[in-house]
């Protein structure tokens, strides 16, 4: 499976989401995310069928706190 765009994961919830609101009845949608290899991720969005993607993404590193941002004054 080739990495896809974070596009085609958000079109797909969208259309997903229209179609259980606008279903006469109860719906669902269940989303779990999982790290793959560096630089990936896998999306699996389940709404009776479940559809799967591999996204790239760059992760955030996160900063240290500065040492004067953690003394309260």
């Amino acid at each position: 499976m080739e990495p896809r765009s974070i596009t085609a994961v958000q079109s797909r919830l969208l259309s997903l989401l229209d179609e259980v609101l606008g279903h006469d009845g109860y719906g669902s949608i269940h989303i779990d995310v999982r790290l793959l290899k560096k630089g990936q991720k896998e999306v699996i969005v389940d709404c009776g069928k479940q559809y799967r993607y591999v996204v790239d993404f760059v992760p955030s590193v996160a900063s240290p706190p500065s040492p004067s941002a953690a003394i309260p004054r």
